[in-house]
């Protein structure tokens, strides 16, 4: 039995719903958001690299006349292509959550998904030691690699999420949260059923703590640590990010950071915030043993993220949540 862990980006901060579902929604420069994320891994190292892919997007709904509450409704879209076996996964969730204010300098979340996940796999391509005759892998011999009962399986998935958030002047916002995935644990397998073997997935636990500081009217300091774990696989990924204003008025911010994802990668990160839109881009530097392999060279990271006001008329929260340049 293998061991592994769900997919992930390491720009956690771009991928609010797939960290937590109580994310929905809660969108403090704004009441709506979208955004797609790529991830290329193990270029270096196979002539199948990972490929990652998301689509997310959320509203704010139903606030009340003071804005100290209102629901979220969101969507998520997950790909992955994985390996010479092209191992596919596609996954869609839809998520709800409510937000609700508690007196004038915190806000408490919870939240909901469900959704349908998809896997395949093309076994042409891989050889099994059983195929090896003693001078090549002979893949016409296709009685000897292990027959799968379905090459194609579907099940349906939950998670639920708990979130935070903390902001006693407009220059300080802190923000923690938890959440659980897999919680009905469906099976995932291309095998038969096996008594005394487990093929249901385990339970993913994910936390996070992230800070804004909005040193002057130039400088943001952003520092964020999150962590997983999900049966014998753990990841922890810390650091910090700054924001420099370049246009005075906010609509044109330098970002740069730099974080760690413990005894695994190095990561840097750059991005440019262009008025209602962020692009990020991050690299992950093998610092583990695998640099003997790969030349530090990990996974390349693209994210966009767009969020706004759907309604200018409606007033937005700008002053009492994150620290912003504009106002």
């Amino acid at each position: 039995m293998l061991s592994a862990q769900d997919l992930h980006f390491s720009q956690f901060v771009q991928t609010p719903l797939l960290v937590n579902p109580a994310h929905t929604g809660f969108i403090p420069d704004g009441d709506f958001r979208m955004g797609v994320n790529y991830r290329n891994q193990w270029a270096s190292v196979s002539a199948f690299p990972y490929k990652t892919m998301s689509a997310f997007g959320d509203v704010q709904l139903l606030q009340n006349s003071e804005q100290t509450g209102w629901l979220g409704l969101g969507g998520l879209l997950l790909r992955d292509v994985a390996g010479t076996s092209a191992l596919t996964s596609t996954k869609v969730y839809g998520s709800v959550a409510y937000h609700q204010m508690i007196g004038n300098g915190s806000l408490l979340g919870l939240g909901f998904n469900v959704g349908w996940a998809n896997k395949s796999i093309n076994t042409s391509g891989l050889t099994f030691p059983s195929q090896w005759n003693g001078q090549f892998f002979d893949i016409h011999q296709s009685n000897l690699a292990p027959v799968l009962a379905n090459n194609n399986i579907n099940y349906l998935d939950m998670q639920v999420g708990l979130n935070y958030a903390y902001f006693p002047n407009p220059s300080t916002f802190l923000n923690a949260g938890f959440s659980a995935m897999h919680l009905n644990r469906p099976q995932e397998s291309f095998f038969e059923n096996v008594n005394g073997v487990d093929n249901r997935i385990d339970v993913r636990y994910n936390g996070f703590l992230n800070a804004s500081f909005k040193l002057n009217d130039q400088l943001i300091v952003s520092p964020h640590l999150y962590f997983s774990v999900q049966a014998a696989a753990s990841e922890w990924v810390g650091g910090v990010n700054a924001q420099y204003n370049l246009s005075g008025d906010g609509e044109y911010v330098l970002s740069g950071g730099l974080y760690y994802r413990y005894n695994e990668s190095l990561i840097p990160m750059i991005g440019l915030g262009f008025k209602e839109m962020v692009l990020q881009f991050s690299y992950d530097a093998t610092v583990s043993s695998l640099k003997n392999f790969n030349n530090r060279r990990g996974a390349l990271e693209l994210s966009l993220v767009k969020q706004g006001l759907a309604d200018p008329y409606r007033g937005n929260r700008r002053e009492s949540m994150c620290p912003s340049f504009r106002y």
